[in-house]
């Protein structure tokens, strides 16, 4: 199995009008967070199936994978990832958590960190019995895809009906500038009240309201009926 097996089956599957269409969605004009990204215009489903595919690929092949300019390339490279890591040993899930976190430059738009952090950084963390010392770090970096990582990964810890880290990292994210961020902290926070209980998200919430930006809020009480969420909105 090679890199090059993979981007074949990538170029064999991509779509001209739907590569127009996702560069402008994941916001690839100047200026903009994507700036640079190019796609091919393969579906996601389309890559997972590749991805599984080729799940045995060796981490030298996926690295080629995760360097190239073609968003496809790394998200099928990362959902490689995703796919051997629940299956391995406890010493190959150390090597795809350290691999992943020294690729991190290039886990460099929101769905790249979505569909991957949760499964690799948050599952290593959790498996190993390590505390969030790495998401802490990850929260303060000066990369907005660290950062993402950071909130998101706590997803592992929330399914599992956990809130703590959650809210350990939200706080050190409550007053982040960038919308991507502020959207991420008001998810993980919605899945807390989903998960973990509306009274948990209420408790955090009431101490938080006057502080966080109304983007993340209005992430976080989506699931609220009308009425309280009108009243949070009102606080705020």
């Amino acid at each position: 199995m090679t890199a090059t097996q993979v981007i074949e089956d990538l170029n064999r599957a991509s779509n001209k009008a739907k590569s127009v269409i996702l560069a402008r969605f994941f916001k690839t004009g100047p200026g903009e967070y994507g700036e640079g990204d190019r796609f091919l215009g393969v579906t996601v489903p389309e890559q997972r199936v590749i991805a599984k595919k080729y799940r045995n690929l060796p981490l030298g092949e996926v690295e080629k994978l995760l360097i190239s300019p073609w968003h496809e390339h790394r998200l099928t490279g990362l959902l490689i990832l995703t796919y051997r890591f629940p299956v391995s040993e406890m010493a190959q899930k150390k090597e795809i958590f350290e691999f992943y976190l020294n690729h991190a430059t290039y886990i460099d738009n929101w769905d790249l960190v979505d569909v991957t952090a949760p499964g690799i950084v948050g599952e290593y963390l959790v498996e190993s019995g390590s505390d969030i010392g790495l998401l802490r770090r990850l929260a303060k970096s000066q990369s907005l895809w660290e950062r993402r990582i950071a909130i998101v990964s706590t997803f592992t810890w929330i399914r599992s009906g956990r809130h703590q880290e959650c809210f350990e990292i939200a706080e050190i994210l409550l007053h982040d500038s960038h919308d991507l961020i502020q959207k991420a902290v008001g998810w993980m926070l919605r899945e807390v009240g989903k998960r973990c209980g509306e009274d948990i998200l209420s408790d955090f919430l009431d101490r938080h309201v006057n502080g966080m930006p109304r983007t993340m809020l209005r992430y976080a009480i989506e699931r609220f009926p009308e009425a309280v969420r009108q009243e949070y909105l009102r606080k705020k």
